[in-house]
């Protein structure tokens, strides 16, 4: 393709464009604090909660997980489990690092179908957990096209308070800040 003079500023203007129009997703995928950039580099494993219908929070369950170079947490389940049927449904995720006390967050959750982002889960639970490397839970591309896993990603949105427990059967937080002081008022 040639480009000429007379086109070279509609391709700029093109180009500023759909930068501003990329902006926004970078921001919103760029939410993880560095407090939790640091704790989820240390933690072996993340506690996750989803919202059941009623609004309430589920009881939260260790899983492994790996993080993405943009500080995206991802982990793999069962299509049949709670969690994923609740992601499925566009539930948030509430996640604690390390402990169940640890430091938490709250984030936007789904499942992926992106085959980047599923090879970069079968390649790196190996490297993190023992147990996958010698092939105990092992996520693996035969899974992943059987539907017999699924892949989830979590996108944090914000940090929850200091000592943010998991109380199931509670009301869950809101996803962000402006839905939470909207609905109180």
């Amino acid at each position: 393709m040639k480009i000429s003079a007379a086109n070279l500023p509609h391709l700029i203007a093109t180009a500023a464009i759909l930068a501003a129009i990329a902006a926004p997703a970078a921001i919103a995928n760029a939410a993880t604090s560095p407090r939790d950039t640091e704790a989820l580099a240390k933690a072996t494993y993340i506690y996750i909660a989803t919202v059941r219908k009623d609004g309430n929070q589920s009881k939260a369950a260790p899983v492994w997980f790996i993080t993405t170079a943009d500080h995206q947490v991802l982990i793999e389940t069962s299509p049949t489990s709670w969690k994923a049927k609740r992601i499925k449904r566009g539930s948030p995720a509430m996640i604690w690092i390390g402990a169940r006390t640890g430091p938490a967050f709250i984030g936007k959750a789904e499942i992926v179908s992106d085959k980047k982002l599923q090879e970069l889960l079968i390649a790196e639970y190996p490297k993190k957990y023992l147990l996958a490397r010698i092939g105990f839970a092992r996520p693996s591309r035969a899974k992943l096209d059987s539907g017999q896993i699924v892949v989830i990603r979590i996108s944090p949105a914000r940090d929850l308070p200091d000592g943010f427990q998991s109380a199931p059967g509670t009301p869950a937080p809101a996803l962000d800040e402006k839905t939470k002081s909207a609905s109180t008022h």
